[in-house]
């Protein structure tokens, strides 16, 4: 079968291409903006790419077209598809009904960590010779692609609540009846098609209905926003992590990178491992508890995370010139802002930290959380924010109240001047964007290696 997919480059959709090619469908897609590490994952696996969203790209016909959710009626492919009478399907109900049917799913859903939390989840279980089929919404350094079928029933799943398609506005999760469900945490976002916080724990209520009475539930007891979503009633069982629940975490090391582990009062076992901040941390105890639901011993999974190796645009590391190390991270959101960059503050200690940030999701460009911005960066000694074309406001409220020298700059070659100006060696430089940010992590590598040379 020809499958086309219209939005490749996306996360969510690039894994499923994988999925699809894996299955033994020949693939191809098209999307507005080919960016790696997408674009590299899928032009390696053979998966034809094509840039914009022509109707040509669509001739000819393929047997189906699969749409994802950043598409929407008015786009050229999208009304070709629909005046040809082609057949075509959402992303997720696709991934229900060709890869997930029968299946024992582990779904981690949350607003923040859903990508690494995944990753770890799909890691302690290989690590455990369970060999699972996973799609996560990045690419995990223990196995260098974003998805796969896997070799038994398991397959870990990130799930998230965003819409499915223009013609399904239900979100994602609700097509994966996952038996295993981590819930990592929740708060506002995704304010372009969320009114309120309710609606997105509405949106929660739904999947959580989902689960069977043989399943299991597992969040963090002192959410209270998703202690919200259980009282609206669970069927399942339920196990919780951090401060007054099951699952919790001894720091022996205050940025997160080695603690103890207890389950119900015992310790399970020490974890030193590559990961920093609290955050983290929380991550790994949601994750040991979904893989001892599928059979993984704690001991067992403990020492796993110490051979757990991240995922690309967490933290990535790419690259260190004359001692200034710039890392790539994903965070698109205050609280995920602040937590990456505590993390980083609590390893380096007193040392200069520049965060450089494109406020780029659809949220941020509606500045939804705006007042919330400028304590997000209070671990930094320096923020540059990049002020993108098509940001609907001015980021200059934003400076006016940062808690820490801060400017605002509108291209990344005046971004790349400051950093060169200003960066000395031990400076640890955080890129932050869930784009490619016009090239920026490139281009500055590339400078400060000529610039040291």
């Amino acid at each position: 079968m020809h499958i086309h997919i219209l939005g490749i480059c996306g996360t969510f959709m690039g894994s499923l291409a994988l999925l699809a090619r894996e299955l033994g469908h020949r693939v191809t897609g098209s999307d507005a903006n080919v960016y790696p590490p997408m674009s590299t994952q899928l032009a390696a696996q053979g998966i034809e790419l094509q840039e914009g969203y022509a109707p040509e790209h669509l001739q000819p016909a393929p047997d189906l077209v699969v749409i994802g959710n950043a598409l929407s009626r008015g786009n050229a492919a999208v009304e070709y598809v629909l005046d040809q009478g082609m057949p075509y399907v959402s992303g997720p109900q696709w991934l229900a009904d060709h890869v997930l049917q029968g299946r024992w799913v582990l779904a981690v859903a949350g607003t923040h960590g859903k990508t690494t939390t995944a990753s770890l989840l799909a890691w302690l279980l290989e690590d455990a010779g369970m060999a699972p089929g996973y799609l996560i919404g990045g690419v995990p350094q223990n196995f260098g692609l974003s998805a796969r079928l896997g070799d038994t029933p398991f397959f870990v799943v990130e799930a998230d609540e965003y819409d499915s398609a223009f013609f399904d506005k239900r979100s994602k999760f609700v097509h994966y009846h996952p038996r295993t469900l981590v819930m990592n945490n929740l708060e506002f976002d995704h304010a372009d098609i969320f009114p309120d916080l309710a609606a997105i724990e509405r949106q929660f209520h739904h999947l959580v209905r989902t689960v069977p009475g043989a399943g299991l539930i597992i969040y963090p007891r002192a959410d209270s926003a998703l202690q919200r979503v259980i009282e609206q009633g669970c069927w399942t069982p339920e196990q919780t992590t951090g401060a007054g629940g099951d699952w919790q975490a001894r720091l022996l090391e205050a940025d997160g990178s080695h603690f103890e582990v207890w389950l119900q009062g015992k310790c399970q076992g020490e974890v030193r491992w590559q990961q920093t901040g609290e955050h983290s941390v929380a991550n790994a105890l949601v994750a040991l508890a979904a893989a001892r639901h599928v059979g993984v011993a704690p001991a067992q999974a403990v020492a796993a995370l110490g051979r757990f190796a991240s995922v690309k645009r967490r933290m990535e590391l790419l690259a260190e010139i004359n001692g200034i190390r710039v890392y790539d991270d994903f965070a698109h959101h205050p609280t995920a802002i602040a937590t990456t960059l505590a993390g980083v503050r609590k390893q380096l200690g007193a040392g200069q930290l520049i965060a450089v940030i494109e406020p780029r999701s659809n949220t941020m460009r509606l500045g939804s959380h705006q007042a919330a911005l400028p304590r997000s960066v209070v671990d930094a000694s320096e923020v540059i924010w990049y002020q993108p074309p098509g940001l609907d406001w001015s980021l200059d409220s934003v400076i006016a109240a940062s808690p820490v020298p801060a400017r605002v700059l509108d291209s990344t070659a005046d971004i790349i001047r400051r950093v060169l100006a200003v960066a000395e060696p031990g400076c640890q430089v955080v890129i932050m964007s869930n784009g490619s940010f016009a090239g920026l992590h490139g281009q500055l590598v590339a400078a400060l290696e000529q610039h040291y040379a």
